[in-house]
């Protein structure tokens, strides 16, 4: 396997290291709230899952193997799948990493943080 294979995983992973730390940042209780963000990313990631399952299924696209990882799940890559829990999660945070900082300018958002 060449590292040509880990390139969408490098990227899902940079996704997620330019987002996760936005929690802590600002003060974000996302991640303090699980239940209600594995809701919403399935009601975010269940129908573009879908569509790609038909998609695929369909020949209408197809993933390269050259492009990624060996590992399929009803024949799609695993780190397809992982983009549909990483893409809303980290939509989630910066939606709420902006409206923290909307609500209280980005000085007000970090002291907000700095006292929880």
């Amino acid at each position: 396997m060449s590292w040509v294979h880990w390139s969408y995983v490098a990227m899902l992973a940079l996704c997620l290291l330019g987002t996760v730390p936005l929690a802590p940042a600002f003060g974000l209780r996302v991640l303090h709230r699980p239940l209600r963000l594995l809701l919403t990313v399935l009601v975010a990631g269940t129908p573009f899952l879908l569509w790609d399952l038909y998609a695929t299924s369909a020949g209408h696209w197809h993933f390269d193997a050259d492009q990624t990882l060996p590992w399929r799940v009803a024949g799609l890559p695993l780190e397809e799948i992982a983009f549909f829990v990483v893409i809303p999660l980290v939509a989630v945070l910066t939606f709420e990493a902006v409206r923290a900082t909307r609500r209280h300018g980005l000085r007000g958002a970090r002291r907000e943080a700095a006292r929880r």
